[in-house]
């Protein structure tokens, strides 16, 4: 897979300087206990799903990652930490949505002011240290993502139809190859501030039958800042290649004078109700595009 659009160049100093402001600023201070936001959570559970060979069917990546301390398993649970937000409200009856977030930077952390719309969702909020832009997605990002999802879902009732995965520039990015290659996991993407096109040059589309579930059921919610023009434009060329082949469930919010930042409460809540609602594609409108997609592809 070959990224469509490179993430803005920093220099080493100005990248720090960045990151510490935006610790500071956007995540909230100190965990709480369960029923809130918690930190340095070890989770214990693997899935057949974040194995090495299975990875690498799904994300079309030419070799599997290599296996860890835990055999087919490229990461070693003990050794790893997630921050994991549970409302405090118990779940809805058909259970909680879940939110599994994908960082570039290494801490895992709760943007500040999305716990009252994950409340208000009734929603969960997980996400793993160690997965940010440095990292290796099959390797790393994509597993961790997996094993975050394995682990709430064993853990508490959740809605399956609400399990979405996102994250911020290039954890957007990432977040949107793990939704194409497990689309009968994750039934929405949170694109905020990073997207790509799809297709050949740019993220690798997974085996036919997932994509097909993809272009049918999964939803896709773009959130980026006014004034972040450089992912504004890769929004539209992003958008452009989904109804190119044949993904229609998509939304799209530009906030105004915002910059390259993480969506704030009214941007989230926003997007999430696009990700709740049900998928809108035409199933005629879709054959047929899928039929000129074949015929181009002969």
């Amino acid at each position: 897979m070959r990224a469509g659009y490179p993430e803005p160049m920093r220099g080493a100093a100005a990248q720090a300087l960045f990151l510490a402001g935006l610790f500071a600023g956007v995540f909230g201070a100190a965990p709480t206990a369960a029923g809130g936001l918690s930190g340095d959570v070890v989770f214990t559970e693997y899935s057949p799903l974040s194995r090495t060979a299975e990875l690498a069917r799904r994300l079309s990546v030419p070799e599997p990652p290599r296996r860890g301390p835990a055999g087919d398993q490229p990461v070693d649970l003990a050794a790893e930490r997630f921050a994991l937000y549970v409302p405090d409200e118990p779940p809805p009856p058909a259970g909680y949505g879940l939110l599994v977030f994908v960082p570039p930077w290494p801490e895992a952390k709760l943007p500040a002011r999305w716990s009252r719309v994950l409340d208000k969702r009734h929603m969960i909020f997980v996400s793993a240290a160690g997965s940010g832009n440095d990292a290796n997605v099959p390797a790393r990002r994509a597993p961790l993502a997996l094993l975050g999802y394995e682990n709430v879902r064993r853990r508490y009732r959740i809605d399956p139809q609400r399990v979405y995965v996102g994250g911020f520039s290039g954890g957007a990015r990432t977040a949107l190859q793990i939704a194409l290659g497990y689309p009968d996991v994750f039934h929405g993407v949170l694109l905020n501030a990073g997207s790509d096109p799809v297709g050949e040059g740019y993220v690798s589309l997974p085996p036919a039958e997932l994509f097909g579930l993809f272009q049918a059921s999964t939803r896709l919610a773009y959130v980026s800042g006014e004034r972040d023009t450089f992912y504004v434009r890769a929004d539209i060329v992003s958008r452009r290649s989904m109804r190119e082949h044949c993904v229609f469930n998509v939304s799209s919010d530009v906030t105004p004078r915002v910059g390259h930042e993480v969506a704030g409460p009214a941007a989230l809540d926003h997007a999430l109700d696009a990700l709740d609602a049900p998928p809108a594609a035409d199933p005629a409108e879709l054959e047929r595009c899928r039929a000129r997609l074949a015929a181009g592809a002969r």
